[in-house]
């Protein structure tokens, strides 16, 4: 989410980019719930014209509201569409199931992905948010929030997209996982899927079956309620932190082969609004420059392979979302390369960061960051291994998927 435009005081195209190629990210997607959002042709357009400004390789998604117009929208060389909003979070984009439903179908007719942010609001615990919640920074603040928003109320909207897609035959993508069991549906689905396209229910091969696909995040992955005393407000986001249990289970998930991809959800809010208070603060947490640095650690430490890592970051999102170019080293394919000693790990810090908001809630933890990044064979960063000083190339962006 680089915020533009209508939030640019939170982060830009260039500070985002920036930030994302000190992390070795060398392609972003942008989500639509900008201002205005990107649900017609008019503000694709104007977005797309910010976007020039990106110093790595990038993606736009179209976005479903009540009054989008998807015959402009899908005019437009669109990445994806989505994050659709089963629920509301940033922007007040959640749709009703019936449009979601016609989504899906205009998008299958298409060849359209779709990604989807599974939350249903009625199954959210309303009581979680009655009481003293204490002040900005306590555990009660921001626990409130996970005990809020119910792991029950992901996984039920995660088997209603399941279904939904099953019916269309529509390209599903569940954005943010936060649960095992979501993990585990979305498995199940697809395993279904995979058996109905190599025998069809009456023996014959299904036509234009895609298995379902998800992702989770880097703060699922590492952060759980109980760091919700030390990040208060700052650890409010959609879908929100779950217990160490779960945590656990996620990352266990993304061990054993059952997670698809790790994508950011990069959501930065300025310092001013994350302290408002639960009711009021905004939803989400930056992380585009932290993804790779937090994953390789754990490599560094055995906790997954290199291989693995490769797949959910570079080689499965270029084949789920047809980027035939990317997430590969081939002869003929683009030279997004990144440089990094598994040996020089650092603390992650918020004022050694590159994006606009200044603030991480993963201060404090070890990554290994990039040493050199380019795109299509550019540099746009380089840290120098002696001094520790940086530069950054110039901008090379463009839409990886062509009209």
């Amino acid at each position: 989410h680089f915020r533009e435009p209508g939030g640019s005081h939170k982060e830009t195209w260039a500070s985002g980019s920036r930030s994302a190629a000190a992390g070795g990210v060398t392609t972003v997607v942008d989500q639509p719930n900008t201002s205005p959002p990107t649900v017609d042709g008019d503000a694709y357009d104007e977005k797309a014209a910010l976007a020039a400004d990106s110093l790595v390789d990038y993606g736009i998604n179209g976005g479903v509201t009540a009054d989008w117009e998807p015959e402009s929208v899908f005019e437009r060389p669109l990445f994806a569409l989505g994050e659709v909003f089963l629920a509301d979070s940033t922007g007040e984009m959640g749709i009703a199931v019936d449009l979601f439903e016609d989504a899906l179908a205009e998008a299958a007719a298409r060849d359209v992905p779709v990604t989807v942010h599974a939350e249903d609001e009625t199954l959210f615990d309303a009581g979680a948010l009655d009481g003293d919640l204490g002040g900005v920074g306590t555990a009660a603040n921001a626990d409130a929030w996970s005990a809020y928003r119910t792991a029950e109320a992901e996984v039920a909207a995660v088997e209603r997209a399941l279904d939904a897609a099953a019916e269309s035959d529509a390209q599903v993508h569940i954005a943010h996982t936060s649960t095992p069991e979501g993990i585990d549906a979305v498995r199940e689905a697809r395993e279904a899927r995979e058996s109905e396209t190599e025998g069809g229910r009456d023996g014959a091969a299904t036509a234009g079956a895609v298995p379902p696909t998800c992702e989770v995040t880097p703060h699922h992955l590492f952060l759980s309620r109980e760091n919700a005393g030390r990040l208060g407000t700052f650890g409010r986001m959609n879908p929100p932190l779950r217990s160490q249990e779960r945590r656990v289970g996620v990352f266990e998930r993304l061990r054993d082969g059952d997670v698809d991809v790790v994508a950011t959800d990069h959501a930065p809010h300025t310092v001013a609004e994350k302290r408002r208070g639960l009711a009021d603060a905004p939803s989400g947490v930056p992380g585009v420059e932290t993804l790779y640095p937090l994953l390789l650690e754990s490599v560094r430490k055995g906790e997954l392979g290199p291989e693995r890592v490769r797949d959910v970051v570079a080689t499965n999102p270029a084949s789920i979302f047809g980027i035939g170019a990317k997430g590969r080293v081939a002869e003929g394919a683009d030279a997004d390369l990144v440089l990094v000693d598994l040996a020089n790990p650092r603390e992650i810090e918020a004022g050694a960061l590159h994006g606009a908001c200044g603030w991480t809630p993963f201060e404090g933890l070890q990554g290994v960051f990039p040493e050199l990044t380019l795109v299509r064979g550019a540099v746009v960063y380089e840290r120098d291994p002696v001094t520790g000083a940086e530069s950054f190339g110039e901008p090379v962006g463009r839409n990886v998927r062509e009209p």
